[in-house]
This record gives C-alpha cells, structure tokens and sequence, in this order.
C-alpha cells in the first residue's frame, strides 16, 4: 500500500485543482446542437384504420366495398415550419432501409392477405434531426425528385429498389400507390371483384434515347403538402384514402383506358381524384388537397 505524507498530499491537491481550473469549459448551449424527429403517418379509409386483409364499405360516389392490396408512397423535401412559416429542412437519418439522402418510402400495408405483393416489414414514419427551435408546423413533397426518379431499379439503394414502386424506364417511380378490389353487383347475382389502383407518378415523360434516362417531364405531378399546425410530438400525418377518392366512381372504368386511375392526362377516372389530391388536372386548376391532414 503506498502512503502519502501530508506535504505530499497537499501537493496533490494543488496540482488537481490547477488540472481542473485548465481545463476547458463547454457552454451549456453547444450541449445539443440538433434535436431528434418522429413523423409519424396513419392510414385510414373514411375514418377507420387501414388493415391489409379488411373491407370497408361506402367508398367513393357508388358507395362501393373495397379490400385495399397496398398503400405506399414517397416523400422528399420534409422541413419544419416555425410560426412565421420559414422552413427548416429534416435531415433524415441514414438507415440502409427506407430513407436514402433527402427521400423516404413511407410504407403502410404488411404483405397479409391480399396485400401479398408488398413487405411484411413496414415503415409509417420518418426519423431525423433539426436545429433546435419553436416548430408549428410540416411540409414536405409527395414524390422524388427528377435526379432520382429515372434509374436502374435494380441497381439502386433502398428504398428505390422496389420494382412494385416503379413503373418503367422514361416515366420513373410510382411516388403514391394504393391498389384495391372492387366488390361489383353482376348479372347473376353474384359478386366480381375488379381492381382500382391509384398509382401517381410522372407522365409523358421524354429522353435523349430510348436506353437513357428522362431528362423532362411534362407533367411532373409531384405535390407539396403543408399542414398546421402540427406539433411532431403530439401530432400524428393522417393519410386518408377515403377522402381522396370520395367524388370517384369505383364500380366503373372508361372502356379502352387503364383501370383505375394510372396518371394519363387524358383518363376520365382521374379527375377529380387527381385534383383533389393537389394536382391540376385536364386543364382544370387543382383543388385543396383531401388526402393528408393532422390528426
């Protein structure tokens, strides 16, 4: 055991006090420079929670029975908006998985029962971080933007490497899709089942060549979705399918058209949908936007 003489002791003490008074303080403000972010989204279907596998009756202007296959889309540019509106973009965090740069895949359906071509791993919300301050509101753009949107599918990063989120070459990523089946009277009394898929993404778009990348788009149709206020800790992004498809008959399609709604700017079933989902639309302005609000 070592032993100290008092002299010695002392002399220890002075060299510590001097170490700590050298040493350098941090100022209590650089203590956090970002705070963390949850944005948390929820789909429903007029009102009641979206689940893979349920049927929900009254949807759209023919009161149709749907049983929803998928519900995902994209999203880019997210920031916070302080009182005065100015924004603060969320640096997302890098996960491998589902978000990649300044997008994310916000995933809602779990690969059961009719959604079997989707994941069974899922992802309602989005992580990241922001300079600390007084945020009141959201904003961010449902879509990629034109720098991500025309790739290799199959040499991309998640969540871009999904072939059920793309649809080809030129026209790039589906940035919303929900896909659905239609329960329809038929003439013998029984039931067909017809799908109505809602896939919104880039149209008419146009390239140096056929093996190259769209470099145009005439109709982007990305829309930017602003909601106030909203406070991330106690609010929750309600993404409702019934809303949006509130004015669109389910039970029929144009003949010699796509089914559902594909995007194409000249597809009756499209509008109003597309303009209530923000988007102008046949020539026609868009309409406040039915699909997101604060719930």
């Amino acid at each position: 055991m070592t032993h100290f003489t008092r002299g010695a002791a002392l002399a220890l003490c002075t060299l510590l006090a001097a170490c700590q008074s050298a040493a350098p303080t941090v100022p209590a403000t650089s203590a956090k420079l970002s705070q963390p972010v949850q944005l948390n989204f929820a789909g429903y279907v007029n009102g009641e929670p979206f689940v893979c596998g349920r049927s929900y009756d009254k949807v759209g202007s023919a009161a149709s029975r749907i049983t929803p296959t998928d519900f995902r889309f994209y999203v880019s540019d997210v920031a916070l908006l302080d009182a005065a509106g100015h924004a603060t973009p969320l640096t997302l965090d890098q996960d491998g998985a589902w978000q990649y740069r300044n997008i994310a895949l916000i995933d809602l359906e779990d690969g059961a029962g009719p959604c079997r071509n989707g994941t069974v791993a899922t992802h309602p919300q989005l992580t990241g971080h922001v300079p600390p301050g007084d945020y009141r509101g959201v904003r961010f753009t449902v879509g990629l933007p034109m720098a991500l949107n025309h790739a290799d599918v199959t040499q991309a990063p998640p969540p871009l490497n999904l072939t059920a989120m793309f649809w080809n070459w030129q026209a790039g990523y589906k940035f919303f899709k929900f896909d659905a089946s239609v329960a329809q009277p038929a003439s013998a009394g029984n039931t067909r089942r017809a799908g109505f898929p809602v896939h919104v993404g880039s149209t008419q778009c146009s390239a140096e060549s056929p093996t190259s990348p769209a470099t145009h788009c005439r109709n982007g149709n990305r829309v930017e979705i602003s909601l106030s206020p909203f406070d991330p800790a106690r609010h929750t992004i309600e993404v409702d399918i019934g809303r949006l498809l509130a004015h669109t008959d389910l039970s029929r399609n144009t003949p010699g058209t796509a089914a559902g709604c594909m995007s194409a700017p000249d597809d009756p079933e499209c509008n109003p949908l597309l303009r209530e989902y923000g988007l102008p639309f046949a020539g026609q302005p868009a309409l406040p936007q039915q699909l997101f609000r604060v719930r």
